[in-house]
């Protein structure tokens, strides 16, 4: 069976240093909650939304203006029954120029159609990336998840299963 990996792009007028930081600042457009370092190879962070979803990172590749890796250590979803969905896949942010633009290419290497979470995953991707990266790059504003505050509708309906 041929997989394909989940990618999600935008492209914005800002340069691709301001693309590059933006990526790094992962507060600014995931969750306000990330605890340790995001900008340097083997720094590692971790995640948490509730007691839904919880991850730990590791930066595998930093090049600036250019690309960023991350490595997924640890993974846990409250609403899946396989664990390891996410276990030692990688994340990449790959920056382009292109024409006086920037191009910003997402892909979840590992994250694949018949996982059990890819529907909830993509979903919630997407809305980080086009939306509150996007955002972030383009304002200096995005729309991480605040404390125990959800950012896309997926989070919103997985916190209201988790309170009954």
């Amino acid at each position: 069976m041929t997989t394909s990996d989940f990618t999600t792009t935008i492209w914005v007028d800002q340069s691709p240093a301001e693309a590059f930081n933006a990526v790094n600042n992962v507060r600014g457009w995931w969750s306000e909650q990330v605890e340790g370092g995001t900008e340097k190879v083997n720094e590692e962070f971790k995640y948490h939304f509730q007691d839904v979803h919880r991850c730990q990172m590791r930066l595998t590749e930093v090049i600036p203006n250019k690309k960023v890796v991350w490595q997924v250590l640890d993974n846990y979803f409250k609403f899946a029954q396989d664990q390891t969905e996410w276990m030692d896949t990688d994340i990449s942010f790959e920056i382009y120029e292109k024409e006086g633009k920037t191009q910003v290419v997402f892909t979840h290497h590992g994250l694949l159609p018949e996982h059990e979470c890819y529907e909830i995953c993509s979903n919630a991707w997407t809305g980080y990336i086009q939306k509150s990266l996007f955002n972030l790059i383009t304002t200096g504003q995005g729309q991480p998840n605040g404390k125990d505050k959800p950012q896309t509708e997926d989070e919103r309906r997985l916190g209201q299963l988790n309170e009954n």
